[in-house]
């Protein structure tokens, strides 16, 4: 490695680490006040990032919170679905993933098609959808984060994320509820719950 390439990766290093040891902040708090109030950690980071948003406006932080906010987004949502391994995919037989994609791929199409009803971009609609149909506010960071750069995007982002948190606490307190009611067995209820439940943490926690 040249002399001339090891001070442009310290230069870099320089520019980005201020932002990237505020979001790293952000995310150990949101975690911490998840594990001690049992609300997600989705909606805490959010609270606390809407807080702190000025940083990224501009100063030493923006640069860093930029390139936390494209690459190392996409990085943390890739490793979320590395937690799933093969033989657990294959130990509950072929009706659950079917499920899955079914349901996903017909939570988007559904979203899009509304959206586009109700006089929004279909943009908007795959946000919305893919953040319903698959992760919850992980997915939704992850979408804003690839999709190209619009005046409401940042105003859409933030109704997803408020929206499917929403959602995601009003259906921890009732689905359990529901298998209750229907006096579901643990397969039955692991399915309904995975199925219907956007965010694994809270799926756990239902079930």
């Amino acid at each position: 490695m040249t002399t001339l390439t090891l001070g442009r990766l310290q230069g870099l290093g320089r520019a980005l680490f201020p932002g990237v040891l505020a979001c790293a902040v952000v995310a150990a708090a949101a975690t911490f006040l998840s594990e001690h109030y049992g609300a997600p950690v989705m909606l805490f980071a959010l609270l606390l990032g809407m807080a702190m948003n000025f940083l990224s406006a501009d100063g030493p932080c923006a640069e860093g919170m930029g390139f936390t906010g494209r690459e190392v987004l996409r990085i943390g949502v890739a490793l979320l679905g590395l937690r799933i391994t093969i033989d657990q995919v294959t130990a509950l037989g072929w009706f659950p993933p079917l499920l899955v994609v079914g349901t996903v791929a017909a939570t988007i199409i559904v979203s899009v098609i509304a959206a586009r009803l109700a006089g929004f971009k279909g943009l908007f609609g795959l946000l919305t959808g893919g953040a319903t149909a698959i992760c919850g506010a992980s997915a939704a960071l992850a979408l804003a984060a690839a999709m190209p750069n619009h005046p409401l995007k940042e105003r859409a982002t933030l109704f997803t994320v408020i929206g499917v948190s929403t959602l995601l606490t009003v259906a921890k307190i009732a689905y359990p509820m529901i298998v209750r009611a229907l006096d579901l067995d643990p397969m039955q209820a692991g399915v309904f719950l995975g199925g219907t439940i956007h965010d694994v943490a809270q799926v756990v926690g239902a079930g």
